[in-house]
């Protein structure tokens, strides 16, 4: 049953919803680049408030740095806003068209979901580009954020309703739910008051959101990603990519978490974890890896991998390291510990790229390229609302185009059918 203190702002989203899907492209450009110039007009209201959140988690706390907003990066969130607001709209596209036998006029097109909830954890960022992608996609958006960012959110949701009064726009096309437990088990309870519910965060609250929601969910999964060095690899670009995929930035989910190597390249080991001593990246090493890496690594930033040691999303300066003796091999253990989000291979051999590429079940297979690149910023998206892993509907990068459906309109001139 739907909390009763929520059915309220349930039908102020809906009501939104109805008033987005008929705003025009240029109208709601102009909204996007407004509400862009008062996020950073707004930047220091918004930074105290993210202060009182930071002030309430350890610095050693693997979501500390998610949970941080700085001028630079709320410099680089104005940014994305204005950028999705160069982007084409995603509404109104024709997507098939057939003329029946009896003349009958069938056309497909592209329409909004209607009203998305999104859940995340502490994750700032997530309100804003949940907000400038939904709004230019005719979605309104109810926003579930964690207690950790509560003020963070608070004062981003702030600054954006204020916004949309002053283009004089119902500001109800953002609502923030409360942060408590019992506002979750609301939203996944909304049935026929949401259309769609989107989380963001942990395996544990994906999972939670996934089993217990009576709304249709788009699973955005944790990232546990590997990069697999084979034995054509090269050792310079091998070195650039592993490090940039494991120390650019740590906590996101398209950091590296596994390196798996061929043993006809251990040699070469060192030279490919060599960068990341620098970073301070402690390394989990099977029994050939640490043999390899001993002596050539800081002795304390070397430990025997365990079980425990893949399949982990460690969100942290750490990082284990797998041999492997084929490439088949290698996919055997992406395919057993990878949870479907970015993979990649550091090869020069075009035939073990193609296998690599066809064969790896992911939303993203790089070659030669780090997977930090997973982003809907980086895929030319302007933003990303999550990355996807699952199969139906929206696979990797999710922005305009997968928040929206399509509905068929029907044309005719009194047909009827026998």
């Amino acid at each position: 049953m739907i909390a009763m203190n929520l059915k309220p702002l349930f039908e102020r989203s809906r009501a939104a919803s109805l008033r987005l899907n008929m705003l025009g492209e240029e109208r709601v450009n102009e909204v996007l680049l407004h509400v862009a110039a008062q996020t950073e007009a707004r930047a220091e209201r918004i930074l105290a408030a993210n202060a009182e959140d930071l002030a309430r988690m350890e610095r050693s706390n693997p979501m500390y740095d998610r949970l941080m907003l700085t001028h630079g990066r709320i410099a680089a969130i104005a940014a994305d806003m204005r950028n999705v607001a160069t982007l084409p709209s995603p509404l109104g596209h024709v997507l098939d068209r057939t003329v029946r036998p009896n003349g009958m006029r069938i056309t497909r097109v592209s329409v909004p979901f209607g009203v998305i909830g999104v859940i995340y954890e502490a994750r700032p960022n997530v309100g804003f580009d949940v907000f400038s992608l939904c709004f230019k996609s005719g979605n309104a958006c109810l926003l579930k954020g964690g207690s950790d960012a509560c003020c963070s959110n608070a004062a981003i949701v702030g600054v954006i309703r204020e916004a949309l009064e002053q283009c004089g726009e119902n500001p109800d096309a953002v609502i923030q739910l409360p942060p408590d437990r019992e506002a979750t088990a609301g939203l996944l309870a909304a049935a026929g008051d949401v259309d769609l519910i989107i989380p963001r965060g942990s395996k544990g609250l994906i999972e939670y959101v996934r089993d217990h929601a009576r709304v249709p969910v788009i699973e955005t999964g944790a990232g546990i990603c590997h990069t697999y060095f084979d034995v054509a690899g090269d050792v310079a670009k091998g070195a650039a990519i592993i490090n940039n995929a494991k120390t650019r930035r740590v906590s996101v989910c398209n950091a590296l978490d596994t390196l798996v190597i061929h043993s006809g390249r251990l040699s070469d080991l060192p030279s490919l974890c060599a960068p990341l001593a620098a970073s301070r990246v402690l390394i989990y090493a099977d029994a050939r890896a640490f043999a390899a890496l001993d002596g050539h690594y800081p002795a304390e930033l070397l430990a025997p991998a365990s079980d425990g040691s893949f399949g982990t999303e460690f969100l942290d300066y750490k990082m284990s390291v797998r041999t492997v003796d084929s490439i088949g091999e290698a996919m055997e253990h992406v395919a057993r510990y990878s949870s479907k989000h970015s993979e990649a291979i550091v090869t020069e051999d075009p035939e073990a790229a193609n296998l690599y590429m066809k064969s790896v079940d992911a939303a993203c297979v790089y070659v030669n390229v780090s997977t930090a690149f997973t982003d809907g910023a980086q895929f030319g998206f302007g933003a990303e609302i999550g990355i996807s892993t699952q199969k139906l509907h929206a696979r990797g990068p999710m922005a305009l185009r997968e928040l929206t459906t399509y509905k068929y309109l029907i044309e005719g001139d009194g047909q009827t059918r026998p």
